[in-house]
């Protein structure tokens, strides 16, 4: 897959901090990164790519596993309380016909399954942050005090893209350790005659969701998804935010010193922000169906304070 390719060599990926650099670009106390891409005029211009009305989740359902999940601990854990007798409050002593349940949950959303953000505090370089912050402003206890995805509590809502590369390929998915490169996603944009822009939300579908859901999760640490080689083209775009229906970055990377370099580069360096693990299968084949590639996209973290990220259920509108 990379035959014929120019492939940035290792330095040139290390350059890339420097290169693509946002740092002070919106201002030396910006916690926003690429969202400063989502003006005024992109939300106006996203809700007008909604043409049928229709709406579908691009999230996996969370639920309680049979066993540890690779990489991701879920515990929920519910009570149920059958009778008002148990209610903390008297006044509700007395309605014998009134109940209720309630749950505890214990979530580990960062890693390979579930679907969630990650702000610009997610990642280190150098003992570094985005915007050059130190990585020290991380506590243990009380969290990020920079960059948490506390920033984006008004939402991302933009204009989505998908860009469907196991459809280019003519595969039902692309294997682990296939990388996705810069000509694969202008080859999508001819395809499905859309042009990713400024402040868009670019979702990139590799098909393993359908493997996920005809064969069950994959174990290891091997996964198609984003060449480094898309770096310098996604800042070039002026792209808000980048989603994958992996955790982003092709294993291996290719780069021994580099393990994940598109998480390493967008966060710390450009201020990308990502959606991680997206379920598309239903996305893409409402794209197909109504052969529109484009959509409102409404991604809300939970604000939880002091995070490097939140679960979430993104919503693409068509």
């Amino acid at each position: 897959m990379t035959a014929g390719r120019p492939m940035p060599t290792q330095d040139d990926v290390l350059g890339y901090f420097d290169t693509l650099s946002n740092w002070g670009r919106w201002g030396d106390d910006d916690e926003l990164g690429t969202l400063n891409h989502i003006t005024d005029d992109v939300r106006l211009a996203a809700a007008r790519a909604v043409r049928h009305g229709r709406s579908v989740s691009c999230a996996w359902e969370v639920a309680v596993p049979e066993e540890m999940e690779r990489s991701t601990t879920t515990c929920p854990c519910a009570a149920d309380m059958p009778g008002a007798e148990n209610m903390p409050v008297p006044a509700f002593h007395n309605d014998r016909r009134w109940g209720f349940s309630s749950e505890r949950l214990g979530i580990t959303f960062h890693g390979n399954t579930l679907t969630h953000v990650d702000s610009p505090c997610h990642i280190f370089w150098d003992g570094t942050m985005y915007n050059g912050r130190s990585h020290s402003l991380v506590d243990a206890a009380t969290g990020s005090a920079w960059a948490a995805v506390t920033a984006a509590a008004n939402g991302i809502i933009t204009r989505g893209v998908l860009l469907d590369i196991a459809r280019v390929r003519d595969v039902p998915w692309l294997e682990p350790g296939q990388g996705v490169f810069p000509d694969d996603l202008e080859e999508a944009e001819r395809r499905q005659g859309v042009r990713v822009r400024s402040g868009d939300a670019v979702l990139l579908r590799t098909g393993y969701g359908r493997f996920r859901h005809e064969a069950g999760e994959a174990s290891g640490f091997t996964q198609a998804g984003w060449h480094a080689s898309c770096l310098p083209w996604l800042r070039e775009r002026g792209v808000a935010l980048i989603g994958a229906d992996t955790p982003q970055d092709v294993q291996p990377s290719g780069y021994e010193d580099v393990l994940m370099p598109v998480h390493a580069v967008s966060l710390v360096a450009m201020g990308l922000w990502l959606l991680d693990n997206c379920d598309l299968e239903v996305c893409a084949t409402t794209a197909a169906e109504l052969g529109q590639w484009d959509f409102q996209l409404a991604v809300a973290p939970v604000r939880f304070a002091g995070t490097s990220g939140s679960p979430v259920n993104p919503i693409a509108t068509f």
